[in-house]
C-alpha cells in the first residue's frame, strides 16, 4: 500500500531554514548602509551578528555583518563555505590554525581585506578595550548549505585543505601578482592591509581613467576585483549575474540601476559601508560626483582560476579577436552599453549632479 503525505517537503531553501534556526538576525533591501545595520547576539559566532540579503544577492552568495564589543573576540570557528572579510571599522587579530598543526596570524585595521582558507580553524580578536569592531564577511553559505544540507557536515568535517593555505608572505600584505589581458590582473594573497590603497591597473574599457584589479583569496572559488572610477567621471552601464556584491570603499557619487527594456531608474546613493548587488541581469552605471577617484570592491561567485560556470567562462575570458562579454558592447552580442549607445537621460542627471555640487565634469560625450 502507497502512503501519502500531507506535509510533503518541496521548494527547500536549506539555508534560510539554517538562519532561522540559528536565531541569526536577517537585514534586507536593495541596498543597505553596513554601518546601519542592527546586529544582534549570535551564539555561534560569540559576538553579535546580523546576516545581510538584498534583492540581488542570487542564489549562491550571502553577507554577514560581525560586530565584536570591546575587548571582546569570536568564539573559534571552522566550516566548509570561503569567507572574504573587510573591515568597516575597529583593530584587531585573526588567528588561524592548520591540521598539520602550524598557525597564522595577522594584524588588522580599517579597510583591511582577508580570506580564510577553506576548513581552517579561526578566531577574531578586538583588540580596542574601548570601541567596537565592525567588519563583513561574505560568503558562499548559501551554496553550500543548499548542496548539503546537513549541518554537522559543514561545520564538523576534519578534512584539510593543506592545499588552501598558501605561501607565508600571503599573511604580511604581499602576493603575487599575475598579468592578464586588459581587466584580467590578478593578485593572489590571504591578507590586503588596505583596500583603499592597494595598486590597481589601468583599464578603460569600462570608461576614461577607469582602474581595476582581481584578488585571488586563499586559492578558493570567489570572486574578487577592486573598481576605482576617475574623479568627476563616470562609467559604461553593464550587466552581469546576480551576487556580486558592491561595496563601497572611498568617494562618493551614486549608482543607476534598471532592467533591461525599462525607462525607470533605481538610484543608489555611495559612501563607505553602502552595498547593493545588482540584480541578474539588471543594468547598472556608477557615477562620481566629485574631485577625488571613487573606489569600490566586488565580491561574489566564480573567478578566473575557478569559473564553476559555462556563463562565466564566457563572460570573463577573451579571444584573440573579441573582447570579454563584460566590457563587449551589447550591439556585438556583449553585456555593455557605449556612452553613444545610452539612455541621453543619463549624462543630463550627472550633469545637473555635477552643477550643484559646483564639480567641472571630467567627461565629455
Amino acid at each position: 500500500m502507497i502512503e501519502t503525505s500531507t506535509n510533503p517537503r518541496f521548494g527547500i531553501n536549506s539555508y534560510l531554514e539554517w538562519v532561522e534556526r540559528e536565531g541569526l538576525r536577517v537585514a534586507h533591501g536593495l541596498s543597505l548602509d553596513l554601518f546601519e545595520v542592527e546586529t544582534a547576539d549570535w551564539p555561534r559566532l560569540g559576538a553579535k551578528a546580523s546576516a545581510a540579503h538584498f534583492d540581488g544577492s542570487g542564489d549562491y552568495c550571502n553577507m554577514i555583518v560581525i560586530d565584536i564589543p570591546a575587548g571582546g573576540s569570536t568564539l573559534p570557528q571552522q566550516h566548509l563555505y570561503e569567507e572574504a572579510y573587510y573591515i568597516l571599522e575597529g583593530r584587531g587579530s585573526t588567528e588561524l590554525e592548520f591540521a598539520d598543526g602550524s598557525k597564522r596570524s595577522f594584524e588588522w585595521g580599517p579597510r583591511s581585506f582577508f580570506g580564510i582558507p577553506l576548513n581552517a580553524k579561526y578566531r577574531h580578536f578586538n583588540a580596542s578595550g574601548t570601541q567596537r569592531a565592525l567588519m563583513v564577511e561574505t560568503t558562499t553559505l548559501p551554496m553550500i548549505m543548499n548542496i548539503f544540507h546537513n549541518e554537522e557536515f559543514i561545520f564538523n568535517t576534519p578534512s584539510a585543505f593543506q592545499d588552501r593555505i598558501g605561501a607565508d608572505k600571503y599573511y604580511v600584505g604581499e602576493g603575487d601578482l599575475y598579468r592578464g589581458r586588459p581587466g584580467n590582473d590578478v593578485w593572489e594573497t590571504n591578507f590586503v592591509p588596505d583596500l583603499g590603497s592597494l595598486e590597481l591597473v589601468a583599464w578603460e574599457d569600462r570608461g576614461k581613467g577607469s582602474s581595476n584589479i582581481k584578488i585571488l583569496l586563499a586559492d578558493g572559488i570567489m570572486h574578487v576585483h577592486i573598481s576605482e572610477i576617475a574623479p568627476a567621471t563616470y562609467k559604461k552601464g553593464h550587466r552581469h549575474d546576480a551576487g556580486t556584491h558592491v561595496l563601497t570603499l572611498t568617494g562618493g557619487g551614486y549608482s543607476l540601476l534598471w532592467d533591461e527594456g525599462s525607462t525607470d531608474f533605481t538610484r543608489v546613493e555611495w559612501k563607505h559601508g553602502v552595498v547593493f548587488p545588482p540584480c541578474e541581469g539588471q543594468f547598472h552605471q556608477h557615477f562620481v560626483t566629485s574631485n577625488h577617484a571613487s573606489r569600490y570592491v566586488a565580491t561574489g561567485l566564480g573567478n578566473l582560476r575557478y569559473p564553476l560556470t559555462s556563463k562565466k567562462r564566457r563572460q570573463s575570458f577573451a579571444t584573440a579577436d573579441r573582447k570579454q562579454a563584460t566590457s563587449r558592447s551589447i550591439k556585438d552580442g556583449g553585456n555593455q552599453i557605449e556612452y553613444e549607445d545610452q539612455d541621453p537621460r543619463i549624462h543630463q542627471i550627472w550633469l545637473e549632479e555635477m552643477r550643484k555640487h559646483g564639480i567641472t565634469p571630467q567627461l565629455t560625450l
